[in-house]
């Protein structure tokens, strides 16, 4: 699903600007992001990682800090405190609409806000930092020579990336003073510390410092190709996903319409997430089953029909497997491609019947390996053997009753 744009109050009473990313099915968990300094919702590794963690059913709130993004406010008014207490306000307002965040996720300086702010927000049980410095004062680096003129004349406009900020010496002073390394070690909460070797803004032993200053558990994991802005898409998708496994461990994100069948049998029931959305439950594994959109479903899982399909190829393949493996074949690998549509009947020469349509599902069998024609015609015969494709073809009796 697309992100929804919302708006709440934050902690200066100044409206902020967020943007909600949702799965495409009901959340199994919500989480909050904060950018790093000077940055907005809109920065790369925001987008990406929110976007990823939502395709693994977490929503995720990504706002802009007062004075920054399209929220309102003057940004010289603001310090890392007020940080944090917008944290708190965003958390606030998703607990009332939507659902409490479990998870806490931070960039950069993000992530020494929402270590900061984990102790206020009761329900999170889960906080990841990424690239992230041990004490907010690390940023004071960034301003340079500026934080003499800051210092000295109580207020400097600085150049950070390219834009202009104005930056009071309260916003140092607040930097200062944050009992970060006493947060860190109250913490009390999972907490997982991913950060890259060639992080140039903000190096690696920040992320030592972090892990070290925390209780367990708590987990390290290196972003060895990332830089500090996670631009590549490709190293905030692991980053999200790996937060999405190790957050599985602490903050429940199993699929709460999961269902069970006794030992051979299949359990099909409607979620009610969407107009045909439906749980499975086989062999011990839960699968899912729903309509396209355009049908009018959500898109989220295959189709009755491609599921049908992936059977009968699952069952061919196998069969020809064995059979190869029987005769010692130099069989390397079998992939098997099906396509299901409906024919008039009179279009099809092997049916018996003639009149309106026939199902027709076109099956091309891939054979891999140094076979000869000989042998890959008989593995083809085999797969004329496959038992799903003989129940297919063979009178099935379908009793139905009430449960």
């Amino acid at each position: 699903m697309p992100a929804v744009s919302v708006r709440f109050p934050g902690s200066l009473g100044t409206e902020l600007a967020a943007r909600l990313d949702m799965p495409a099915l009901p959340p199994r968990a919500y989480a909050l992001f904060a950018h790093c300094f000077t940055c907005s919702k809109e920065s790369k590794a925001a987008s990406f990682v929110s976007a990823a963690l939502a395709e693994h059913g977490v929503a995720v709130l990504r706002f802009d800090f007062t004075g920054l993004g399209a929220s309102a406010g003057d940004f010289a008014d603001t310090g890392f405190s007020s940080n944090v207490a917008d944290l708190v306000a965003a958390a606030d307002w998703l607990r009332a609409n939507h659902g409490a965040p479990a998870i806490l996720v931070g960039h950069s300086l993000g992530g020494a806000a929402v270590l900061a702010a984990a102790s206020r927000i009761p329900e999170c049980r889960a906080v990841a930092t990424i690239g992230a410095p041990y004490e907010p004062a690390h940023v004071k680096g960034l301003l340079k020579s500026s934080v003499e003129e800051i210092v000295a004349k109580g207020e400097a406009e600085v150049d950070l990336g390219g834009r202009s900020f104005r930056i009071r010496r309260e916003f140092l002073d607040d930097l200062d003073g944050q009992p970060q390394k006493d947060a860190i070690a109250g913490l009390r909460r999972a907490l997982l510390v991913m950060h890259s070797p060639l992080d140039d803004t903000v190096p690696i032993d920040n992320a030592t410092g972090i892990f070290v200053a925390a209780k367990h558990p708590k987990s390290f994991v290196s972003l060895d190709t990332a830089d500090h802005l996670l631009t590549r898409r490709e190293d905030a998708r692991y980053a999200a996903a790996v937060l999405a496994a190790w957050a599985d461990r602490f903050v429940p994100l199993a699929d709460p319409h999961r269902i069970e069948g006794s030992a051979g049998e299949v359990v099909v029931a409607e979620t009610r997430e969407g107009k045909f959305t439906q749980a499975i439950s086989a062999a011990g594994h839960s699968l899912r089953a729903d309509e396209p959109q355009s049908l009018g479903g959500l898109g989220s899982a295959p189709g009755p029909y491609d599921l049908l399909l992936a059977g009968l190829g699952a069952c061919t393949s196998m069969t020809i497997r064995m059979y190869a493996d029987l005769k010692k074949l130099p069989l390397e690998r079998v992939s098997v491609r099906l396509k299901h549509e409906k024919i008039h009947a009179t279009d099809c020469a092997d049916c018996e019947t003639r009149d309106g349509r026939v199902d027709r599902i076109e099956r091309i069998v891939t054979l891999e390996g140094d076979l000869d024609d000989a042998q890959r015609a008989k593995l083809l015969e085999i797969a004329e053997k496959c038992p799903v494709h003989r129940t297919l073809h063979a009178e099935v009796s379908i009793p139905t009753r009430l449960g």
